[in-house]
Parts: structure tokens; sequence; C-alpha cells
């Protein structure tokens, strides 16, 4: 039956990406009548009343009248939402509450009513017209894909409110939609053991030879899904022959029992997969699925990084950014693959663009989307159905161009997120591009790293850790060191002024195998949830890097 619906699903998909297409050639006027019916809605709400949305009639009147805030404004009414009360942020019940992972900052609650879901699948079909009109450009075609978010939630709130992660809301509330892209049945998200989730939905992915996608939230999650897939092969396929699922893994007995009333034995597939096993060595998607066309998951920040590994898994395979959002919000839309530039999501949310002098003003002036100019760096501000005007999530993003008249963004960097020694900034986006350019320059492949500041002096040194790849060897670290600070002086002006006096030069740090996967734990434990993490590669926290095993630390000649 799903075989029917897909070819289905994909014309609707692209009649939502024609329908989006054709609004940014109108893009002022989309994004004025947004605001109007956000306004309109929210007008008697608590907030709404506060600040008179009702009589707001023009974008000036809304940027004059309400001011520019941060999460911290809006915890007090999400504290009421959690309670039960009605009509706080958003005249539509709220149905559910996305806790946020905190990775990058402290856990915010986000509410969801129906009609802010509906923005969200509105922007997921959007993106999957895009990619499923962009495949057959490369030779590729969309088909069923492999997703292991969980689709658990937390609990309830005290006013009997589900909530947890944004993707088990998601899911949810759109299973329908979902589960006839999925390679493997709905089931597969539910167990609450990651290993045991990610397991069941690669054994479930490999009986289907005709998968053809990967989509993970970040690129470090797709990684760690080929590794299971490495790790797991043998396991996996016996499970195919046998048509069982392993005994030892830890899946709650109602879930398990559902999950083998539909796992059959696959022999002729396990045979196949088994001859790929033996004369490889490994199991990768790219050689498991003969068909596998692409991987959607987040483009921009962090993310070139661990694209460098892509490769030895997926080959040339396209890489699709599918949408940049955030549980706040729904920011951009990729119109093709293999591409950094998205499209603002002007459907999504009204929003407003800080440009970089007005930065640290009190009151700073906005652009609107149609204002914006190519190169330049911006704050991004969103006004949406989830009860937030004027939202500074903090992310600052690059235009790169136009598509029609709406702006392409880059997604840089979270501000705030930057270390400093003295007063230069050094941001993720500054260390992402330093190591990749770094992995080039020495031909190898680091499993992680995380630049920190040293707490035992002042001016602080800059303390760059690094993890490498199974049997990697560096065989000249002082050399690596030494580009690695003139590469970061290349990037952040700032840092190659202070650099010279009175920054300290700084020392690499090698650190046992393993090391990162500890800190991932240590996140875990935190309560981030696994489909969430983002790991951070700066970090102004002396004792980040605490208790992980040093095998060697390096220094430059001038350090004595």
């Amino acid at each position: 039956m799903a075989n029917f619906i897909l070819p289905i699903a994909t014309e609707i998909a692209k009649y939502y990406q024609r329908k989006f297409v054709h609004k940014t050639r109108q893009t002022d006027r989309v994004q004025a009548s947004f605001l109007k019916q956000v306004l309109h809605t929210h007008q008697n709400t608590l907030l709404g009343r506060q600040y008179n949305l009702g009589e707001i009639e023009t974008v000036e009147q809304f940027r004059d009248r309400v001011p520019i805030l941060p999460y911290s404004s809006y915890e007090p009414f999400t504290d009421l939402i959690a309670r039960g009360e009605p009509n706080v942020l958003t005249s539509e019940p709220v149905v559910y509450l996305t806790l946020t992972s905190g990775s990058t900052g402290k856990k915010k609650l986000i509410p969801t009513t129906r009609k802010s879901q509906n923005i969200v699948r509105q922007a997921t079909l959007t993106s999957t017209g895009f990619i499923a009109d962009s495949l057959p450009k490369v030779g590729k075609q969309f088909g069923k894909l492999l997703v292991t978010n969980s689709a658990q939630t937390w609990g309830k709130t005290e006013g009997n409110i589900d909530y947890g992660p944004s993707s088990a809301g998601v899911l949810r509330m759109d299973n329908r939609i979902y589960k006839n892209l999925f390679a493997h049945p709905y089931d597969t998200l539910l167990p609450g053991d990651s290993l045991a989730r990610h397991y069941v939905c690669l054994l479930f992915a490999l009986a289907d030879a005709e998968t053809r996608g990967m989509l993970a939230n970040f690129p470090m999650l797709i990684l760690r899904t080929c590794n299971y897939l490495e790790k797991y092969a043998d396991d996996l396929i016996k499970d195919l022959e046998t048509g069982t699922i392993a005994p030892w893994l830890e899946l709650e007995s109602g879930v398990r029992d559902r999950l083998e009333k539909q796992f059959n034995p696959s022999t002729q597939r396990s045979r196949q997969l088994r001859e790929i096993y033996q004369s490889e060595g490994k199991l990768t998607p790219e050689l498991a699925w003969s068909d596998f066309s692409f991987v959607a998951t987040a483009r921009g920040g962090t993310s070139d990084f661990y694209f460098e590994r892509f490769p030895e898994y997926f080959g040339n395979t396209p890489i699709f950014g599918a949408v940049y959002s955030s549980a706040e919000g729904i920011f951009s839309i990729y119109p093709d693959v293999n591409t950094d530039g998205s499209i603002l999501a002007i459907d999504c949310c009204f929003f407003e663009f800080i440009a970089q002098e007005q930065w640290d003003v009190e009151h700073p002036k906005t652009l609107l989307a149609t204002e914006v100019k190519v190169g330049e760096f911006y704050r991004i501000l969103i006004t949406n159905f989830s009860g937030f005007y004027r939202y500074d999530i903090g992310d600052v993003v690059e235009v790169v161009g136009f598509y029609e008249q709406a702006p392409l963004l880059i997604f840089r960097y979270r501000r705030g997120g930057f270390i400093s020694s003295t007063t230069e900034k050094t941001t993720e986006f500054h260390a992402t591009e330093v190591m990749r350019s770094l992995q080039q320059q020495f031909n190898l492949k680091l499993e992680d790293f995380c630049i920190t500041l040293s707490g035992d002096e002042f001016p602080a040194r800059y303390l760059i850790y690094i993890e490498l790849n199974d049997n990697v060897k560096l065989a000249d670290p002082e050399a690596f060191l030494d580009s690695c600070d003139r590469k970061l002086q290349e990037v952040n002006t700032h840092y190659q002024i202070s650099r010279k006096d009175p920054i300290p030069p700084p020392r690499l740090r090698i650190l046992a195998p393993g090391s990162f996967g500890i800190i991932r734990q240590r996140q875990l434990q935190k309560g981030i949830p696994d489909s969430q993490l983002k790991f951070p590669h700066i970090s102004e926290d002396r004792n980040f890097m605490a208790g992980l095993t040093v095998e060697r630390e390096i220094r430059l000649p001038e350090d004595s």
C-alpha cells in the first residue's frame, strides 16, 4: 500500500513547492500578510493585550510598539501555559510543549498549536518537493528514507500537556504522513534506548533494498548511524536471515512484541548483504543500498567539518539541507542538493534582520527580507504562530544571494557562542573553518575537536583538543599546531592582533580514543535527547574537557 502512497505524497509535496516558489516572487506582500494574520489571531491573548496587538495595522507600527525580546521575556508566559492556562501566547489551545535540548544554552519550553504544526508540515512538504525535483537532475531518485529520531515524549506538564523533544511532537502529530516516507515502521521510533532504536530502524531499512535516503538533524548523528551499521553489520544480517530481533537489545516488552509481529525473514536480502559484507569487509549505506540517493541533514554552521568524513560512507551521494529550523520556528528551506544557501521561509514566520553595526545597540534598527544585502551577516528575528514576537534566537546568518525576491541564507553560528581570551571573539564558524582546512592540509581525519581556554593564567591561552580517527597518526603535530595558529589568525583578524600581544601561544592536546564519546555521554546524562545532540566545538567552560586522557601535549617553540 505504501508503495502506491509514496508517489502521491511526492506529487502533493511538489504542489507545495510550486506554491512556495510563487510566493517568493512577492516576498514583501507575503510577509506583510503573514504578520497581519499573526497579530489578528493573537490580539486577545494575554501577551496580545499587553502589547495592544489589535491596534497595530502596519509593519512600521509593529516595529515601533513591540520590543525585541529574548526567551527570558517569554518564560513567565510559557510557565503559565505549562500549568494549563489558556489564551496566554496563542489563542488556539497548546497541544504540545517542546523542551529544547539545552545543548547550546538554557532549556526552553516552546508551545505548539495545530496551526503552528500545520506550518511545520507545510515546510516539510515544500522541502520534500524541492528534493524530489532536484534528484533526477543528478541522476538520482527520491524514495523511502531511514530516520532514527525518537518519537517518545517525556511526560505531561501540570496542565496535562505532553512535552518532550521537538522531533517527538512533529512525528506524533503527523505520523500518518511521515510513516509513508520511512523505510521502516513508525514503531521503530518508539524504543527509549538509543542503540536499540537505531538498531531496529537499520534492521527494517536493510530489509528494504529500495531504501534511498537517510535523514538526521545533524551530520554527526548521520555518522553515528553509519558507525552502528558498521559495528553491528553481522548481527543485523543474522537477524534478517532468521526473522528475529536481537534478544540483547533493550526493548520495552510492548514495543518488542509490536516490532516482531511486523518483521519477517529476508533470506535473499540477507544473503545479498552477507556477500557484500564479506567481499568489502564492511557495510556502509552506499554498499547496502544500490539505489541510495541522498542524505538529508543540517548544512552551514559546523556541518562542513563532519562532511569531510561522508565520502567514506556515502561516496559522492548528494547532501540536502532540507530545512533550517529550530524548535521556535522554520527559518529557511533548501531549494537544491549540494548547496548551502536556503530560501527564507517567508510563509512560516515574519522575519526581521539586524545588521552587524546594530548588534550592540540597545534598540537596534531592523531590515526586512528584501532589504538585506548579499555578503552581509545578520541576526535574525522571528514572529510566528507559536506566540513569539520579534524573538531573537541569537542565530547569525549570512545572505549569499536571492531566490526571486527572497534572500538565500546560510546559518553561520549562534551569537554568544564564542571564546575570548582578551577582546577577540573566536566563533564556532572560525574554529570549524580552520579544522576543515587543517584536515585537508595534513590529509587526516579527526574524530572531533574542541577549543577551550586555559584556566590558570591570564590572559588565557587557547587549548586545542583533538581526537584522531581510528588508526590515524599525526606525523608532525608541531607543524599542525603552528598551522592551526596561523589559520586562526587568517580567519579572525582580532585574534591575529591580540595573538601578537598579549594572548600566549596555543597548545595542542591529543586525546585518547573514545574521549569525545565520553563528552557526548556527559551531555546525554544532562537530559539532552540524542536526536538533538549538538557538540560545541568551542567552550568558555574551562572544565569542559576535564577528566579526559591527554596522550600528548604539543607546544610551539616560543612557548617556554
